[in-house]
């Protein structure tokens, strides 16, 4: 079944301590386009990263973003001991001098300037990568299957306009023998008209007649549009991505079309063509959608 290029999925993995967040959200593109945001510190996972992202998606603008779970986990306080000392032996001091009343307070001595600050915790890389990894592949997993359900939605909206363009071709084939017919009629009433008794070669107006069915004869464009209505079907069940291939179809289907209409001689075959044109249209931009 055919995907969605549209798509989003997030995954957080833990190893070792390390924790990952990943989100990936995909948008439709005619290639495989893929922008990453990594950490600093991850940055030469960049390649890495994008490589299995094109292994699991053929088509689409892929986003990436990851970041390492929250503050707490890039940053870790450190106590500085000896200056907390400082400042104790400081505090009592004073406090002795002074004939202070009270206690110096273990909240205090924190809260004095350079007792307590945050340090950037020291990334475990292989860990790091890792829990990458798990979490690409989960998030990777959901957009999938996401990508996978509006497939399903499309393949249906497409089958049901390939067989409308179907319908309007079947009703175009049956029409072409009709107007070959009137054609003929409408000119041997003609031809009598402007003979005025005199007899007519039944030879000559029956090779004229032949000349405007060969140039009216759409035989061979229905033929071909059928038989890319049929291969159209075909991808649609396929597993593999077939968004090229239907895009490729689609300019086919359109130019039998436009030769349908560019041979027609009859009003009706030329407003079943306008519509025909309209379906394929439909049908092109549903495709732009498709992976």
């Amino acid at each position: 079944m055919i995907r969605s290029m549209t798509g989003f999925g997030s995954a957080r993995a833990a190893v070792s301590g390390e924790e990952i967040d990943v989100e990936v959200r995909s948008v439709n593109h005619k290639f495989c386009e893929v922008k990453v945001r990594l950490p600093r510190e991850l940055s030469a996972a960049e390649v890495e990263l994008a490589k299995v992202v094109k292994d699991r998606l053929a088509r689409g603008g892929v986003e990436v973003a990851v970041r390492r779970g929250g503050p707490a986990a890039s940053f870790a306080p450190r106590v500085d001991v000896a200056l907390a000392e400082s400042y104790a032996r400081a505090f009592a001091e004073i406090q002795a001098r002074l004939s202070l009343p009270g206690h110096v307070t273990l909240a205090e001595i924190l809260a004095a300037d350079g007792v307590v600050r945050l340090e950037e915790r020291e990334l475990n890389v292989e860990a790091a990568r890792e829990a990458l990894r798990r979490a690409l592949g989960a998030a990777l997993d959901a957009l999938v299957a996401m990508r996978a359900r509006e497939g399903e939605a499309l393949a249906h909206d497409l089958a049901m306009r390939l067989g409308a363009i179907e319908a309007l071709a079947s009703r175009v084939g049956a029409l072409v023998p009709r107007t070959v017919e009137a054609h003929r009629v409408r000119l041997a009433e003609r031809v009598a008209e402007l003979a005025r008794g005199v007899p007519v070669d039944p030879a000559r107006l029956a090779q004229e007649v032949a000349l405007f069915a060969d140039r009216t004869d759409v035989t061979e464009e229905l033929t071909r549009l059928a038989s890319h209505l049929a291969q159209a079907r075909t991808l649609l069940g396929l597993a593999e991505p077939a968004g090229r291939k239907l895009d490729f179809l689609v300019q086919e289907m359109h130019r039998e079309a436009n030769t349908i209409g560019s041979k027609s001689q009859n009003a009706e075959i030329a407003g079943h063509v306008v519509s025909l044109k309209a379906e394929i249209e439909r049908i092109r931009e549903q495709v732009q959608n498709v992976e």
